[in-house]
């Protein structure tokens, strides 16, 4: 024999040494969802272990992130039922949760980069990321809408908006919108490869935004393609974005080893709340070793080529390391 490939794995230093693939905390990007009231920390019921936060505890978790090292979150509001209408209102309120959420993140860490939802679904009685008539999902009467929020999310101080919806040509609304109010250095991170998927059930019950009538199939991707990802990313560099993301992660690692391959941009990828809840299901059976778990979904996520992760794990990742 010229070569015994397992020389490199005879030992923990060795293998340390020669790891192709190394994740870091500044590679997380951590979901956070806000809620209205003081005091409020609740658990999520089918994402046992992750939290809704008043303004006063997201202080508290902002400052955990950070001391672990985590350089970015992105935020998501629960919005009352009684503040939902068909004008999704509550999104253009200047003085709305999001809005609050951004500030009180960077009174405690003015350096965290902040990121922002920009979808309607949180604010429609109806669930849908769009405006809706007549059970449609509009496109263009939703990209107003858009662009006014990512312009209300940039004033109160958001790093990035992050259009999550879907609609064709957000991007270069949103970014049109950005330039012409001043918020030239407000950056964009697309959902640009956003597959219609089934691991979104428990997202939908942090936010109480599941769709109240149909689907998402109308605007979200057909997990079935693949092509259709490229042309999805391409169009959102071309429109402005800075950063693109495919979402899930976990069954679309050939996605993002796709888009890596195209980019000329970093390459997020989410590793959505079903994948979270899975791992935390088999691992209340005694069926897996969580902590394994945890970092082997990750560090393929990265090895797909993920410059960036959204993942609800970071913080148990990172600690699971000490």
């Amino acid at each position: 024999m010229t070569r015994r490939n397992r020389t490199l794995r005879q030992s923990p230093a060795l293998r340390e040494m020669v790891a192709e693939t190394i994740l870091t905390a500044s590679d997380f990007i951590v979901p956070l969802f806000v809620t209205e009231g003081t005091g409020i920390k609740e658990e999520i019921s089918s994402m046992p272990g992750y939290y809704r936060f008043s303004l006063d505890n997201l202080k508290k978790e902002a400052n955990e992130l950070w001391a672990l090292g985590i350089k970015s979150v992105l935020l998501f509001v629960k919005v009352p039922d009684n503040l939902k209408d068909d004008a999704c209102s509550e999104a253009l309120n200047k003085d709305g949760l999001m809005m609050r959420s951004i500030k009180a993140i960077k009174e405690v860490q003015p350096d965290m980069c902040v990121m922002t939802d920009v979808a309607l679904d949180p604010f429609s009685p109806y669930g849908h990321d769009g405006l809706v008539k007549n059970f449609e999902i509009l496109n263009d009467e939703t990209l107003k809408v858009l662009a006014e929020m990512g312009v209300l999310h940039a004033d109160a101080g958001a790093d990035f908006v992050a259009p999550s919806d879907m609609m064709d040509h957000r991007v270069r609304v949103i970014r049109a919108a950005l330039e012409q109010s001043g918020f030239t250095k407000t950056g964009i991170l697309a959902y640009s490869a956003k597959y219609a998927s089934c691991f979104y059930g428990p997202f939908r019950d942090a936010l109480d935004s599941a769709p109240g009538f149909g689907d998402k199939k109308t605007y979200q991707m057909d997990p079935r393609n693949r092509t259709e990802a490229i042309k999805e990313t391409l169009d959102d560099i071309d429109e402005g974005a800075d950063i693109v993301m495919v979402k899930p992660a976990g069954a679309y690692l050939d996605i993002i080893r796709d888009v890596k391959n195209i980019a000329n941009v970093p390459v997020a990828a989410y590793q959505v709340s079903g994948e979270y809840a899975m791992i935390k299901a088999a691992a209340q059976r005694g069926w897996l070793n969580e902590n394994a778990a945890i970092a082997e979904s990750l560090t393929a996520i990265k090895r797909a080529g993920a410059d960036l992760i959204a993942t609800y794990f970071a913080k148990e990742y990172l600690k699971g390391r000490e």
